[in-house]
């Protein structure tokens, strides 16, 4: 069942970094970008996305040569768009409370990118404790995007984890859709995407165990494949990896030839730059689901 699976996994990650590959243009910051946009998530969001997913294949290195050479480019690529980390650190020196110059920044440390006024800004936030009021989830990316770069934290990683839903392991009946994307991103940031997969405690990991082949399920029949992608990746997350071969090629099914995976079932736009920004996130998604699934087929020790 392995080796199907891994082959279902390599043609969806590779077909979807392709497609962020060919765009990337479309993520270029304007030459007057401002440090304070009024819509940060249609800016900074979208190219931390598209520098995470390729920061996470360059991480596994299960990628043809080809692929991680396009990954290695977007890398470079979202690095010269926030100026080489200017960016960030003006966004962060003049708003202490937010949190996504940080969480940005996190994945180009991870691929040897280094800002030194931006490290010393962490350090010093880290120091006098001034971390904003967050949801626990999103508490757990913050911890993590400091813990990628190097940033020294007294967290307490159990307190944080069981604060979350997914920590008190909840009927999982009274799972909606947002609920699902906050307990996905609890598991992504408490491994670090796969790479400490042990940091779930047991009884956490069995409930997820138990649970994704329904959740994975009800969301497959609706057609929710951003959501059903975030999914196969706690799968991938998880101390055991959890990799069913029916959920994947029901997956891959859903992805477009050339590589854009459809956030959900409804019609996809032929205007080329809509089609990419509408369907971007998912992508990305489909990207890192492909990627950490065959990185722990091939890798886990059992």
């Amino acid at each position: 069942m392995t080796a199907p699976v891994a082959a279902v996994a390599h043609q969806v990650a590779d077909r979807a970094l392709t497609f962020l590959y060919a765009h990337r243009d479309l993520n270029t910051f304007p030459e007057d970008m401002p440090v304070e946009p009024d819509d940060p998530d249609s800016t900074y969001k979208a190219l931390a996305e598209a520098s995470l997913a390729a920061a996470l294949v360059l991480r596994e290195g299960v990628a043809g040569t080809e692929q991680l050479h396009r990954a290695r480019e977007l890398v470079d690529f979202g690095w010269r768009q926030v100026r080489e980390g200017d960016l960030l650190y003006d966004r962060q020196v003049r708003n202490w409370l937010i949190t996504d110059p940080v969480e940005c920044y996190a994945h180009f440390t991870c691929t040897g990118y280094r800002h030194v006024a931006l490290d010393e800004l962490m350090a010093h936030n880290a120091t006098v404790r001034s971390m904003p009021e967050l949801l626990p989830n999103r508490r757990l990316g913050v911890a993590n995007a400091y813990r990628v770069s190097g940033t020294p934290t007294d967290d307490d990683w159990d307190a944080m984890l069981r604060a979350t839903w997914l920590g008190a392991t909840p009927p999982p009946w009274s799972i909606d859709w947002d609920t699902a994307y906050s307990m996905t991103h609890t598991v992504f940031h408490v491994t670090d995407w796969g790479a400490k997969p042990h940091g779930l405690p047991a009884d956490i990991a069995d409930y997820l165990r138990t649970w994704l082949p329904v959740w994975i399920d009800v969301w497959s029949e609706v057609q929710e494949w951003d959501l059903v992608g975030e999914l196969l990746i706690v799968g991938a997350c998880l101390p055991e990896p959890r990799c069913d071969l029916a959920e994947w090629r029901r997956f891959a099914a859903a992805q477009h030839t050339e590589g854009l995976m459809p956030r959900n079932g409804n019609p996809v736009d032929d205007d080329g730059p809509r089609r990419f920004l509408n369907h971007q996130h998912a992508t990305v998604v489909a990207a890192v689901a492909g990627t950490l699934t065959l990185s722990r087929l091939l890798n886990h020790d059992g």
